[in-house]
């Protein structure tokens, strides 16, 4: 049987955010720079500053958030169980994140930067408590009235609990925008991944991708997007069992993407996601197919409170069937597979909101009576300036 599973163990990610990283909004991705990305950043910015209609003649913003939260979290340890594998205890957390985005615009120069830091303690299963960086840099120059070309760097790292990796990416793009309906990107870069409780799931390779969006008009827009990245690892493939003794070289994975996002934003705030995923393997077992709809809302209700809802179904296929190994999937803080969570908010004072929040995660392994479930309730706070 095959299609990677954390042995009995749910992983979680790589999501564009980090710990929590698009916050009940959640794919991102928080971090640590590696010196060739660190070096690559600060030279956009140098350059931002220096070149003619750079900052010296440019409009900056920037923002700053900083979350704290008390939660109950039902799956701390992110297991699965059966029939003789009991769930875990509900345990108490507290979580922490901190959130800073800024954007210097020039004549033809743009830099747009982000970065978080996150962290989770808990009280009884202290082997999850984990650190969170995330944080990327783009730089970009326009090219006439309709073209841009740009730079773009990030960088993730976890620290603590069993999904402790660091994910590194560069990227240089071509944006095409015509006008105000019509955007459009290519990029070709590099991807580096490192899992350091075990090595045979490090990977590094190249990838391009594109991603286009038509706004019909103020309310209505379409995004399509798509990606593909050749992925190398240190170790031989694994062979099929009727094969063993084989060797067919290094493992070697092809992770294709592609999807359409549906945006609305009038009375309410709407979206609505479908993506398509197939990572193909010559190693047996970690070839898998998924499909997966997401969809958010978000709506003002009475007493001056903002709902945020979001729920996402996912459907895999292991050609190879469910390969119970150490190695890895790694996937967003929604877990991957099927998710609903709905967090309100409501302002204290200008600079303060109170939230509540609650998550539902899971998913069934039927040829293994295996199952997946995770719930999270928290009560915060968030400051912002």
């Amino acid at each position: 049987m095959a299609g990677t599973v954390t042995g009995l163990r749910r992983s979680v990610t790589g999501e564009p955010c980090g710990l929590n990283c698009r916050e009940q909004g959640v794919q991102a991705k928080p971090t640590v720079w590696c010196w060739g990305v660190s070096r690559l950043l600060s030279t956009l910015l140098l350059a931002a500053l220096v070149l003619p209609g750079g900052a010296r003649a440019s409009d900056t913003e920037g923002a700053l958030r900083l979350t704290s939260r008390l939660m109950v979290d039902s799956n701390a340890p992110r297991d699965f169980h059966g029939p003789e594998t009991p769930a875990p205890l509900a345990d108490l957390a507290l979580s922490v994140l901190a959130a800073a985005d800024g954007r210097i615009t020039g004549e033809s120069l743009q830099l747009v930067g982000r970065y978080e830091l996150g962290g989770r303690k808990y009280a009884r299963y202290t082997s999850e408590d984990v650190l969170v960086q995330a944080g990327a840099l783009e730089g970009s120059m326009a090219l006439g009235t309709q073209a841009g070309l740009g730079l773009e760097g990030r960088a993730k790292d976890r620290r603590g609990g069993s999904r402790d990796y660091s994910d590194l990416g560069a990227d240089a793009f071509l944006e095409y925008v015509p006008d105000v309906r019509l955007a459009l990107r290519i990029r070709a870069g590099a991807h580096r991944f490192v899992y350091r409780p075990d090595s045979r799931a490090n990977f590094g390779g190249s990838e391009v991708g594109f991603l286009g969006r038509y706004r019909f008009d103020r309310r209505h827009s379409l995004s399509v997007f798509g990606e593909y990245g050749g992925r190398r690892y240190g170790v031989e493939a694994r062979p099929p069992p009727e094969r063993q003794g084989l060797s067919l070289g290094r493992r070697q994975d092809g992770a294709l993407s592609a999807g359409a996002t549906y945006t609305y934003r009038g009375p309410l705030a709407l979206g609505l996601t479908y993506t398509f995923q197939e990572i193909s393997s010559n190693s047996f077992g970690e070839t898998v197919l998924r499909h997966r709809l997401s969809g958010s809302v978000g709506l003002k209700l009475p007493w001056n409170v903002t709902a945020l809802a979001q729920g996402a179904l996912g459907l895999s296929r292991y050609p190879d069937g469910i390969y119970l190994s150490p190695e890895i999937i790694l996937v967003e803080e929604d877990e991957g597979q099927n998710a609903l969570s709905l967090k309100l908010a409501r302002p204290v004072n200008a600079h303060l909101d109170l939230e509540l929040s609650y998550s539902l995660y899971g998913t069934r392994l039927p040829r293994n009576e295996l199952s997946y479930l995770r719930q999270v309730a928290g009560v915060g706070l968030t400051w912002r300036m």
